[in-house]
């Protein structure tokens, strides 16, 4: 590996896709169901890159190309090997949910004072950990490095990848179980982030008011806590209506009262823990409160939209049966005089599906929430308002007036398309 990681540092950064290669960049031929990037690699070559990597001989032909037993496993390893240069901290975080909202919320919070190299946008997997790593540099003073999970395992591997030094779990709910097969095995493969951090005697931030996260945790490590009331770094929701308005204090400090511009007592939490990494790191009072009140949520997360005839909460990105309830939760404490949720199908639930879907049709119903089902599952469990798809609610549905709408289901039923119309 050390060789490759000199003729790594000849070249101007990893690419992957031959579509967007960089002059002088280091071309690593990955393959995938539909796709095998090491029919590509000359081509890489052509296009400006200096080195490509391979796995398969017959494409190693040409004295740049070099071939190695497996692509991936090249690639997490080269990501390993250079973050060991790196002496800095190197914060991992997962969850079921509002993980990518709260590592923005972090990044948000550290770049106030320091060059803060994080995830961009949800590229948290076994590919998108190795390719962030990469890009870390001299002048990055910390890294918050998102780590994503569809099936047991996961996150022990990108933590191999990633050796964070400080870790944070948001929390642990029921998200693709599909992969998992039940809440015990997320538990598990989530749990694998605090016994990287326990490893190497790391620090661990969680939140207080969660009682599973907290049983989790193993008393040998630094551990820091966020929460409502006994925590280390305190905070109170003031107001929902719909953005979350909030104070947060420490031992020595009380901030004033924070207008956010983000919605949901969901993201009081995520914002809680970002301030509280932030407070740890040395980030001062006044810029953590900034950074709070500046950051403005995008991709369809936790986003309000004004229309000519309707307040949007969009928050379309992603569905499980944790995250819904909580949305619905805090919709049902906004204050507004006409209110419907439209919310689209969950996925990879496995078998229990039908059930979990059930019960978001309870929760409507016993909470008096004006609701509409998108997608095959909802249709199939209920006997009104429900749509196969997004395009048949287009066709067959009304307009909407003066009132608050949520938008809330998987990434795969695409309810942002309803937003023109609403």
């Amino acid at each position: 590996m050390e060789q490759f990681y000199e003729f790594f540092k000849e070249t101007s950064g990893i690419c992957t896709d031959t579509r967007n290669i960089v002059k002088d960049s280091f071309f690593v031929a990955l393959k995938g169901a539909n796709f095998n990037g090491n029919k590509f690699a000359l081509n890489a070559l052509e296009q400006g890159a200096k080195y490509a990597i391979v796995d398969e001989s017959e494409y190693a032909n040409n004295p740049r190309i070099f071939l190695v037993n497996n692509s991936l496993v090249f690639l997490q390893n080269l990501a390993n090997h250079h973050r060991l240069q790196f002496d800095i901290p190197i914060i991992g975080i997962t969850g079921s949910n509002g993980k990518t909202s709260t590592k923005e919320l972090i990044a948000a919070v550290l770049n106030k004072k320091f060059n803060t190299l994080s995830t961009e946008g949800n590229l948290n997997n076994h590919i998108g950990v190795p390719l962030t790593l990469l890009q870390m540099n001299k002048e990055h003073e910390l890294a918050v490095i998102e780590m994503g999970a569809n099936q047991p395992g996961d996150i022990a591997e990108l933590c191999e990848i990633a050796s964070p030094t400080h870790g944070i779990i948001t929390n642990i709910g029921k998200a693709h179980l599909e992969g998992f097969g039940d809440l015990k095995g997320v538990v598990k493969t989530k749990r694998a982030l605090y016994s990287a951090i326990q490893e190497v005697n790391g620090t661990i931030f969680y939140n207080d008011d969660d009682d599973l996260l907290k049983s989790l945790i193993d008393t040998t490590t630094e551990n820091i806590s966020y929460g409502r009331k006994s925590a280390a770094i305190q905070g109170e929701l003031i107001e929902l209506n719909p953005f979350i308005k909030m104070s947060w204090k420490s031992s020595r400090y009380t901030s004033e009262i924070l207008q956010t511009n983000m919605i949901g007592s969901y993201n009081f939490y995520n914002f809680l823990a970002a301030i509280c990494i932030g407070y740890h790191l040395g980030v001062p009072h006044n810029l953590i409160s900034q950074a709070v009140s500046n950051y403005q949520s995008k991709n369809n997360r936790s986003q309000v939209m004004h229309t000519e005839r309707n307040t949007l909460i969009i928050d379309c990105y992603n569905a499980n049966p944790t995250s819904m309830l909580s949305a619905l939760e805090s919709f049902k404490e906004f204050k507004h005089k006409n209110k419907i949720a439209i919310l689209g199908d969950m996925m990879e639930l496995g078998d229990d599906s039908n059930l979990e879907h059930q019960k978001i049709q309870s929760f409507c119903k016993d909470n008096a929430i004006q609701t509409v089902f998108i997608g095959t599952i909802f249709k199939a469990i209920s006997k009104t308002n429900a749509f196969d798809n997004v395009e048949e609610f287009i066709a067959k549905s009304q307009q909407f007036n003066e009132g608050a709408i949520l938008l809330k289901g998987s990434r795969s039923i695409q309810l942002e398309k309803l937003i023109p119309f609403l």
